[in-house]
């Protein structure tokens, strides 16, 4: 074997390597756009799914919303319906009277023709009526808005 035939050999060689070599890089390359492609496609269903999971709960805390915000503009109305009744005279709160020894001096209301066996009520002053009013319309406010909480708590726990 000469000396060129063993260059032209030695270059076959070598071209066939660098042949092989670069076929082996463009096979890993599709594989490695293949596997990308892959994860780009579970990325977004992933995405998807929790986009959808978030409009839910979205629409779940919207849902819950817009219900206490009608309870609570319903206790309102109640509320006031009752604060107008009472300033009106419409309407008057009364207690109560537990009937023993120191209560025995409280008359019954005067009925005409028959005994009053039933429980003895005082009547309150308006006034007091109204603190009374007032002070269970920030209660009422004060649960539907800790009910709310609450729903908005589990709502984000699920």
């Amino acid at each position: 074997m000469s000396r060129l035939q063993l260059g032209l050999w030695l270059a076959s060689m070598s071209a066939c390597a660098a042949l092989a070599w670069q076929v082996q890089a463009w096979r890993y390359e599709r594989v490695l756009a293949q596997q990308q492609i892959e994860q780009v496609a579970a990325f977004n269903t992933q995405l998807l799914a929790e986009r959808e999971q978030r409009q839910v709960l979205e629409r779940r805390l919207h849902d819950n919303q817009t219900l206490h915000y009608q309870e609570l503009t319903d206790a309102q109305q109640t509320q006031a319906r009752l604060r107008d009744r009472l300033a009106t005279a419409d309407l008057r709160l009364s207690v109560l009277v537990e009937r023993d020894a120191t209560c025995a001096a409280v008359p019954a209301s005067a009925t005409t023709g028959g005994v009053d066996h039933g429980p003895v009520r005082a009547r309150l002053d308006p006034a007091h009526a109204r603190r009374i009013v007032a002070i269970t319309d920030d209660g009422d406010r004060g649960l539907i808005a800790l009910r709310a909480c609450q729903d908005y708590v589990r709502a984000l726990a699920k």
